[in-house]
C-alpha cells in the first residue's frame, strides 16, 4: 500500500492537479484515454520512429493491469501505425484516425467504406499527390478514410502555401470533406469523426464513472470538450485549451500517469 497523502518525489506537478488526480483515483470505474504523439511520445520528424517515453509506457502498462481501470490510446494516426509505434498489449483499447478505426476487445472492429466513399478517396489521393509533388519535403500519409498532408520538414513558407493550395484544390473536387488542422499536418477525410466522439464511445463502452484525458494537439480539444464535471483533462504543451490543467510536455504527462497509478493502487477502486 502506497502513502497516497505524499506525492512521489518525481511528480513535480502543481498541487491543484495532484488534488484532482487524488479525487479521480477514487472513482469506481476509471477510463484513461491518451493521445500518443506529443503526449506520451515526443514529436519526431519521422512519424514511424515515434516511441512513448519509457516512464510513460511503464505507467500505461501498470494502469492497464489494474481492476476497474481501462486505458485507451486515442490518436489521429491510422490504426496500423498506432499499433506499430505504441506496442501495447491487447488490453489497451486503441482508437485510430480520430475515431474511424477501433481496436476494442473484439478484434473484428474495423472501418469499412462504401463504394461512393472509396471513389471519393481515390479522387482525394490524386489531388493531394499533385499538391505534395509541387513542394519540397511535403508528403501524404494514407488513412483509412482519407489522407494526411505532412509538412513538418518543409519551410514555413512552403508549409503555409501547401496547406492553402490543398484546401482550395480538395474543396473544388469534394465540398463534403472533413478537414482537420494539426501540428504541421492537414488531414482530409471522407468521414466525419472527432476525438470527442471517440471519448464518448469509450466512456459508454467501458461504463466509466470518470475519465482522464491527455492530449497536445488541436484535435484533442474535441476530447476535452466532451469531458464532464467529474473528469480531468490535461493539456501537454502550449496553445489555447479547454483542459482543466496543463503540463510542459510528455515527461510531465508520464509523471502524472505514474502518480495516478500510485494513487489508484492505494485507494478504493477494488471495492
Amino acid at each position: 500500500m502506497v502513502d497516497v497523502d505524499t506525492p512521489p518525489a518525481y511528480s513535480r506537478l502543481p498541487e491543484p492537479f495532484i488534488g484532482a488526480l487524488r479525487e479521480l483515483a477514487r472513482t469506481k470505474r476509471l477510463l484513461i484515454a491518451l493521445d500518443f504523439d506529443g503526449t506520451l511520445a515526443p514529436e519526431v520528424d519521422v512519424p514511424e520512429q515515434a516511441r512513448a517515453l519509457p516512464e510513460a509506457r511503464a505507467a500505461v502498462l501498470r494502469l492497464a493491469r489494474m481492476p476497474n481501470t481501462r486505458v485507451a490510446l486515442v490518436s489521429g494516426r491510422a490504426l496500423k501505425s498506432l499499433i506499430h509505434v505504441a506496442d501495447v498489449p491487447d488490453s489497451v483499447l486503441l482508437v485510430g484516425s480520430h475515431g474511424i478505426e477501433l481496436r476494442l476487445d473484439d478484434p473484428k472492429d474495423a472501418v469499412s467504406l462504401n463504394t461512393t466513399e472509396l471513389q471519393r478517396v481515390d479522387v482525394l489521393k490524386d489531388v493531394l499527390n499533385e499538391v505534395a509533388d509541387n513542394f519540397d519535403q511535403v508528403w501524404i500519409e494514407p488513412k483509412p478514410a482519407g489522407f494526411a498532408l505532412h509538412t513538418r520538414l518543409a519551410t514555413e513558407h512552403n508549409s503555409r502555401i501547401a496547406h492553402l493550395v490543398a484546401r482550395q484544390e480538395t474543396a473544388a473536387e469534394d465540398s463534403g470533406l472533413t478537414v482537420r488542422d494539426g501540428k504541421n499536418v492537414l488531414e482530409f477525410s471522407v468521414r466525419s469523426t472527432t476525438k470527442g466522439e471517440a471519448v464518448q464511445h469509450l466512456r459508454e463502452y467501458t461504463a466509466a464513472s470518470a475519465v482522464f484525458y491527455a492530449g497536445d494537439d488541436v484535435t484533442d480539444e474535441d476530447a476535452f470538450d466532451a469531458l464532464g464535471a467529474d473528469d480531468v483533462g490535461l493539456k501537454s504543451g502550449e496553445g489555447a485549451t479547454l483542459a482543466n490543467f496543463r503540463v510542459a510536455g510528455p515527461i510531465d504527462v508520464a509523471r502524472a500517469l505514474n502518480l495516478l497509478a500510485d494513487l489508484r493502487d492505494g485507494d478504493v477502486h477494488e471495492q
